[in-house]
């Protein structure tokens, strides 16, 4: 299946990101992918997408990843509500606790 997804091409402590169509079995570092869609830089906050072509890979069937979704749903490139991507908290536990469980 293929599907919309960043990958990091920053150097150490400066990130940047490409927006790109991969296959899902390729890791998100293996570097291998169909087509560069767009980029994002998080510390200049540029975004640029190119977004007919994003419509396109959407309509022959790719699926997007959960945060390229919130940023095409933030652009309006696609319509729909944006999906949480946070991590679920888990209840913290009391030193005692975290004994009796050892």
């Amino acid at each position: 299946m293929l599907k919309i997804r960043l990958q990091r091409i920053g150097r150490k402590n400066d990130p940047s990101f490409r927006a790109v169509l991969t296959d899902s079995k390729n890791s998100t570092k293996s570097g291998k992918f169909l087509e560069i869609l767009g980029t994002y830089n998080p510390k200049a906050g540029e975004k640029n997408l190119i977004a007919d072509r994003i419509k396109y890979w959407i309509s022959q069937g790719a699926k997007c990843s959960d945060t390229m979704h919130n940023f095409l749903v933030h652009d309006k490139v696609i319509e729909g509500k944006k999906v949480n991507v946070l991590p679920k908290k888990k209840p913290t536990l009391k030193r005692k606790e975290l004994k009796m469980k050892k």
